[in-house]
């Protein structure tokens, strides 16, 4: 009976797995528009200072130079950093590994396979949870009005 309901786990996490992976292009799609919403949103920021704070076109000019040149900083930085990144993930990785051998070690085949299907369906879990937080965040967004000025 045990073997049956670890088997039926094992079916039901591989096929949550399985629906889980993301297309490469999928990503890419994903990645087009959330660029464009931010140019979306990006536009409907300069419009309201324009509108807001009675700009000229000259000043609208500059600020969407200024807010080039930060982006153009925060994309340089981002790559700056992007070897940091990599190199702290692999760490990572390693670390998990070797706790993964310890846990193999200490752990019965039965226990081990009743705690990666648990291991799993946690982080399935948070990732939820992740998300549905970045969900609540936007809707608060999208429905508290913009005021001030920021850029």
């Amino acid at each position: 009976m045990k073997k049956l309901v670890l088997a039926a786990a094992f079916i039901v996490t591989g096929s949550f797995a399985m629906a889980q992976q993301v297309n490469p292009q999928d990503k890419k799609i994903h990645r087009k528009e959330m660029n464009e919403k931010m140019e979306l949103k990006q536009q409907e920021r300069i419009a309201e200072m324009h509108k807001e704070l009675n700009l000229n076109d000259s000043q609208v000019a500059k600020i969407k130079s200024l807010q080039e040149k930060r982006k153009a900083d925060m994309k340089a930085e981002f790559e700056k950093n992007k070897g940091q990144r990599q190199a702290k993930m692999e760490q990572m990785k390693a670390k998990r590994q070797q706790m993964d051998n310890e846990m193999k070690s200490i752990l019965s085949p039965e226990q081990y396979d009743k705690w990666q299907v648990s291991r799993k369906a946690k982080m399935e879990e948070r990732k939820a949870a992740m998300k549905e937080r970045g969900m609540k965040h936007e809707r608060k967004m999208m429905a508290k009005p913009q005021s001030g000025t920021s850029i």
